[in-house]
């Protein structure tokens, strides 16, 4: 599997990473910062937002029935 391809289906799903940090001197926790970022494809989530509008769920056909 390319590189490429894995950045694809990590995107179209998306990724949240975490991570936590801690300034401290002499062993004394002076700051705490916990960092979250959500990182998706404008595609995935511009499709997510227009079937959950439409009332779709995933894997729904769309159209009439002829």
């Amino acid at each position: 599997m390319a590189l490429i391809d894995l950045l694809d289906r990590l995107l179209t799903g998306g990724v949240v990473l975490t991570g936590d940090l801690t300034l401290s001197i002499a062993d004394v926790d002076l700051v705490r910062i916990s960092l979250r970022a959500l990182i998706v494809s404008i595609r995935a989530e511009q499709w997510s937002l227009e079937n959950s509008a439409a009332g779709r769920r995933p894997g729904q056909v769309t159209g009439r029935a002829p």
